[in-house]
């Protein structure tokens, strides 16, 4: 029987609503919707393409503690305010995930404070790092 494993990442936000950065379900790791805040400091940028990096590396240190990385992802979900603030970041994300192309959605849609400007979600099956067809 597998194990459900929790991976913290310090953030305030995880203790006062109560869920973790990732989940780790047996090869599947579900990394929930990560906003541009630097945990450790608590801040957050007022630039998106900056929220985006952040995001991006917030995400990898849960992938990492899952012990996978972003070849691993499989689904990758942007959430913003702001349909404009997404084709600045198109050069961020495809430097993360340009070779490793997982299914992508980008809604529009609100987010839990007026700071963030881009929240990206992931799934990842761990071991699976390669890309086949194109």
């Amino acid at each position: 029987m597998t194990r459900r494993q929790a991976i913290l990442s310090g953030s305030v936000f995880e203790e006062r609503i109560g869920y973790a950065r990732a989940v780790v379900d047996g090869d599947r790791v579900h990394v929930s919707g990560t906003t541009g805040f630097d945990y450790a400091t608590m801040t957050i940028s007022e630039d998106v393409v900056e929220q985006a990096e952040q995001c991006l590396r917030n995400i990898g240190d849960a992938l990492g503690k899952a012990g996978c990385s972003f070849a691993d992802v499989v689904r990758v979900r942007y959430l913003l305010p702001d349909r404009a603030d997404f084709e600045p970041c198109w050069p961020v994300l495809r430097a993360c995930f340009g070779e490793v192309r997982p299914a992508a959605t980008m809604l529009v849609c609100g987010l839990a404070d007026p700071r963030m400007k881009i929240e990206i979600e992931v799934d990842a099956r761990r071991g699976s790092g390669g890309v086949t067809g194109r």
